[in-house]
């Protein structure tokens, strides 16, 4: 059955409440606070969505639609190591580092509450990554245990990095880390 399209306000509450999550996190988010931060009510958002649960799967789809939108956007040219790289300054810029927070905070969740709103958080996002780096191996590689093998380690290297990043900051350090687990894995 197809889903029903969402309506005007609750796509303008979505993007409200994704903004506040931005700035505040998701995970520990109560109704009654994130409905008055945005101008609205407990009421309205559970008619809405349902519940809580509701909103945070809404907010979740739109990160995620956001996600895919940036993945889409990088090159993938058949040359991985470029593709990484690229990768890699999307995330070192600092104006994103609040969607960065969120979906750390958000694959976390994912893995401690895997019968919650966040369910296949995780796994999805990893399966998006490793599409995208798919795409940027020329075919007769993507197609082989080699160029599956070869694509985890470059997402294990930039996930890696990226935590690392967010915990302590240190961008020269990690993105010279970075770009050496790159090099490494990449031939």
């Amino acid at each position: 059955m197809p889903q029903e399209q969402p309506s005007a306000r609750q796509v303008e509450l979505v993007d409200a409440v994704y903004a506040y999550a931005l700035e505040h996190g998701l995970a520990g988010a109560s109704l009654r606070p994130v409905a008055e931060a945005i101008g609205s009510s407990t009421g309205v958002l559970r008619f809405l969505f349902g519940s809580k649960d509701g909103l945070v799967q809404a907010v979740l789809d739109r990160a995620r639609a956001d996600e895919l939108a940036i993945l889409a956007a990088l090159p993938t040219d058949g040359d991985l190591r470029g593709v990484a790289e690229a990768v890699w300054t999307w995330l070192v810029d600092p104006r994103h580092a609040p969607v960065l927070r969120l979906w750390v905070e958000s694959y976390a969740t994912s893995l401690s509450q895997p019968d919650g709103p966040w369910g296949d958080f995780a796994r999805r996002t990893v399966d998006d990554w490793l599409a995208m780096l798919s795409r940027a191996q020329p075919p007769a590689v993507r197609r082989t245990a080699a160029g599956a093998a070869e694509r985890t380690a470059v997402l294990a290297v930039v996930r890696g990095g990226l935590l690392d990043l967010l915990a302590t900051g240190q961008r020269a350090r990690v993105t010279r880390g970075v770009h050496e687990g790159i090099v490494s894995v990449t031939g």
